[in-house]
Formats: structure tokens, sequence, C-alpha cells
């Protein structure tokens, strides 16, 4: 599989991992009960470490969106680490507790479906302050594979850059018509009229260049100022276009509509930025 391809279809091999890794969390955790019990002699049925570690790991799947949603808003940065920190320090408490309840709830349902007796805490206090230090060291596994994950993916795909105008030649065109890429230790340029369309990723923008993909530091107010007057316009929250590359535009009873760029990607075009588009390309041929 080539990146490219892995691009196109990024958010569901990403799921894919994510479900494979508490999979193989699961299964491991469960084997390791198991091996207990009997090592043990504890007497203890096997449906009890499937009940025990199936009810964990399925609400730590069910939370890890929330996880990516909350970094978003307070994404670690070292300018700003402390605020980062405690951020995510606070929201610790805040995923265990998440994570309890949908646990505690799991397992009130299938205890007694399973094991004919009910589940309960005899000690709330104690039981969550245990529970907190696993979900701490667990909050902490899956930020860092988040950002291991993102930082592999950057090196992979190469980081662009605003070119200043202090690394142009002086025979160069203008810094504003190209960004730095940084890719493996080499550095090359792309020019702002071969990106075809802008799309939102985080604390990111994608640019999209002949079926390739480069990350850009940015936010999509930022570069949608910056390409204004460039022939780029803003057609939905997640996605700008170069109305150069657009071929054919679609729009829908809703109100919204689609794109369909000369390198046949489809970009969705959202009823807020329907006027602005027509601006931009042209009345009569937003009409046809």
């Amino acid at each position: 599989m080539t990146l490219t391809s892995y691009l196109k279809q990024r958010r569901f091999w990403e799921i894919g991992l994510v479900v494979g890794l508490m999979t193989i969390g699961m299964f491991s955790n469960i084997a390791t009960e198991v091996i207990d019990f009997e090592r043990n002699d504890t007497g203890l049925p096997s449906s009890l470490a499937w009940i025990l570690e199936g009810t964990s790991h399925a609400a730590l799947l069910l939370l890890f969106p929330v996880i990516l949603w909350f970094d978003r808003r307070y994404p670690l940065r070292f300018a700003d680490w402390r605020r980062g920190v405690m951020a995510h320090a606070l929201f610790s408490v805040v995923f265990s507790v998440l994570h309890v309840v949908l646990m505690f709830l799991g397992r009130a349902l299938l205890y007694p479906a399973i094991l004919a007796r009910d589940y309960r805490w005899d000690d709330v206090l104690g039981q969550f302050v245990y529970e907190y230090l696993k979900d701490f060291r667990t909050y902490l596994l899956f930020l860092s594979l988040i950002y291991l994950y993102r930082f592999v993916l950057l090196r992979l795909q190469g980081e662009a850059g605003f070119l200043d105008a202090a690394e142009s030649e002086p025979e160069a065109p203008p810094p504003a018509d190209r960004f730095l890429v940084k890719k493996f230790g080499k550095e090359f340029l792309v020019r702002v009229d071969d990106i075809e369309w802008i799309e939102s990723a985080g604390n990111y923008v994608n640019l999209h260049v002949d079926n390739k993909v480069y990350p850009l530091r940015s936010t999509m107010t930022q570069i949608a100022e910056r390409l204004s007057t460039q022939g780029f316009v803003r057609v939905h929250r997640q996605a700008i276009v170069n109305a150069e590359r657009i071929a054919e535009m679609s729009m829908f009873d809703s109100g919204d509509g689609e794109l369909r760029l000369n390198t046949n990607a489809r970009v969705p075009v959202s009823r807020r930025f329907r006027s602005k588009l027509r601006e931009s390309i042209g009345v009569e041929q937003t009409l046809n």
C-alpha cells in the first residue's frame, strides 16, 4: 500500500487501527486474568474475565473520539505546554468518570445475566481512586500513541510552511506564490497554483497537490485570508478550493452542494459559503 492510497482511506484505516489495538489489548488482558484464575485456584469462572475486560475496553473505545475532540481544543504545544498539560490533567478525571460510569453500567447488566449476581461497589471512593490511577495511565498511553502517530504521518507526508522572503532567491517568484515543504530532511517548493484544495485537519490544514497531501500548521481562517487574492475560495467550514480547478458543481435541495474538481476529487459545499462561491467563479457558471 502506498502513502497516497492510505491517505485516501485514512479515516477507515485509523478506525481499524484503534479497534485492532483495543481488541488485542482486551484479549491479552483476558488471557492473563484467566491464567491467574487457574494458577491461584480462585474458582472464578473465565466468563468473569470476559465481562471485566470487555466492558472496560468497550467503554475505552467509545471514549477514544472524546480524547481526540478535547485534544483539538487543547493541544499540547511547546510554546504553551503548561496550559495544555493542565487541561489534559483535569480532563483525565472527566475521562475516568465517564469510563467508570460506562463500565459500571455494562457490568450491572451482564453480571445478573451471566453470573447470576449483582455487580456493586462497597467502597465507592476507594474503588474510584483505584480506577482513576489505571485510567490516568491509559489516558497518557492514548495521548502518546496519538502524538506518535501524528508525528510519523507528518514525517511521511512532509510538512509545509510559508516560504519567508529571506529564504527566496532574488530571481525567484514572490514568496506568497509558494510553500516550502520539508520531507525526510529535504526541502522543495510547492506552488500555490498547484494546490487543488485545502482541507481542515485539527491544528493543521492539508494541502492537496497532485494526489499528495502536505500538512501545514495553520487555521482555515488564516489560510483563506492569505490565499483569497490568488483564486482560492472557502466553500465549507472544512474546505477551501482553487477556483481554477473546479470542473462541475452540483447543488442539493437542502441548499448544500458538492464540487467535482478536474482531478475528480469531491469537495462539499455548504449553504453558508454558496454566495461567496458564486461571486468567485461567476453566477453564470453556478447556474448550469
